[in-house]
């Protein structure tokens, strides 16, 4: 029965230990409305307190509509809806990867600001079937077909997708049994758009036996491989790495004894991490990095370089990707770095943190000292009035400054894990 299947599936996603405080992402389709009213009966089963967020891109003049009817399905249920308005669009790239970046950014703050331990989206067999067919397309990995996790940390909130194993057809299924309202997106009959060639291309290739369920469990298998390579990247990355000034250090004789796979993995998880991209740098830059290293060479990618030093390969931040970069000491620099003076009068309004670069580095004359390479120090905050350095915390001229990595650096340890 598809409403017993569908509520074991939502339940599994967060029992035993359901979160206080759950959002859930509802455009008005299908998908997200069944997943709103199974995570309604879920949450009143619990004492869960559900809060409802819709994003209007502005795209379509019917969306504002859309989002008025699901406010009042959740006024129905006494639910609190919040829209959030897109207006960053401006014509140009790819919409639909656009789009999908902005919605996470915007209901990440949302759920951020509303203290929300956890965001449900609607994503189901389907979506996961397209995504790995379009991924095969791309001549993607094991993480590529692994397809879309169940569960993820992005934009500091917590993601999770309780309908990864249910079909579009379940739940139409599941709302017109339960009278529940939805409508379809003109858009998903837009042969421009990717995925929805992907949609017809599957209703081609049912014959094969290459279905929606197919995939879908090609997609769990190779999630489980995933799961091990992962598991062994860490692994090994406790074994050969270190952290020194906000940069990945690994003993390069290690490195080299490793398979090549886990070397791509540690450089990525070493990119993601110093730069802040969530997704991984193309495979054939990553190779041609890793393929430059053997050779003696540096190479770079994603705002990182790597190269070898001694008997290590350092990965850090490329000068060029921070030169402009500009903060108060009260604000994170790069996104990444915290500076703090022992000595409060030291932070004045005239005060910027900024790259050290080749002139900062020159008014560093015990540099040598701090045992850390040239061009790694290049890109690492330092603290400035107009042109003179007033502290490089990390180039051996503090000056009662302290530069950390916000978190501490076992966050690259544990994005490992968690990515």
């Amino acid at each position: 029965m598809p409403e017993q299947r569908l509520t074991q599936q939502v339940a599994d996603a967060f029992l035993p230990r359901p979160p206080a405080v759950l959002g859930v992402a509802v455009s008005g389709g299908g998908d997200s409305m069944a997943l709103l009213h199974l995570l309604h009966m879920l949450s009143t089963l619990h004492g869960t307190k559900l809060r409802v967020v819709t994003v209007d891109h502005g795209l379509r003049p019917e969306a504002a509509a859309e989002a008025k009817m699901v406010a009042d399905f959740c006024c129905g249920l006494g639910l609190r809806h919040d829209v959030l308005v897109w207006e960053g669009w401006d014509g140009t790239g790819n919409l639909q990867d656009a789009a999908r970046r902005a919605r996470y950014e915007l209901m990440g703050a949302w759920g951020r600001s509303n203290k929300i331990d956890a965001i449900a989206v609607g994503h189901t067999a389907d979506d996961q079937a397209e995504t790995v067919l379009m991924r095969l397309a791309r001549r993607s990995g094991v993480d590529g077909l692994a397809g879309m996790k169940r569960r993820l940390v992005m934009e500091g909130m917590t993601w999770v997708r309780p309908l990864l194993s249910a079909s579009r057809a379940e739940l139409r299924a599941y709302l017109t049994q339960s009278k529940i309202p939805w409508v379809e997106d003109p858009s998903n009959n837009n042969d421009a758009f990717e995925r929805i060639k992907a949609r017809k291309a599957l209703e081609a290739l049912e014959p094969l036996g290459i279905t929606v369920e197919a995939l879908s469990e090609v997609a769990d298998n190779l999630l489980e491989v995933r799961k091990a390579l992962e598991w062994q990247t860490f692994l090994a990355a406790r074994d050969a790495i270190y952290v020194n000034a906000g940069a990945v250090v690994v003993d390069d004789h290690k490195m080299r004894l490793l398979p090549d796979e886990i070397q791509r993995r540690l450089l990525v998880r070493a990119m993601n991490w110093i730069s802040g991209e969530h997704y991984p740098a193309r495979r054939k830059a990553v190779f041609s990095v890793l393929n430059g290293l053997r050779r003696g060479q540096a190479g770079t990618a994603e705002g990182c370089q790597a190269r070898r030093i001694g008997g290590a390969v350092w990965i850090f931040r490329e000068y060029n990707a921070v030169a402009d970069i500009r903060c108060a000491p009260d604000a994170l620099w790069d996104d990444r770095w915290r500076l703090s003076s022992s000595d409060p009068a030291q932070a004045g309004k005239d005060i910027v943190i900024r790259a050290l670069g080749e002139d900062g580095l020159a008014q560093c004359p015990d540099w040598r000292n701090c045992g850390r390479p040239h061009p790694v120090l290049l890109s690492t905050p330092s603290v400035w009035r107009d042109d003179t350095l007033l502290s490089a915390p990390l180039a051996g001229a503090s000056q009662n400054w302290h530069a950390e990595i916000d978190g501490g650096e076992e966050t690259f340890f544990a994005a490992l894990l968690t990515h």
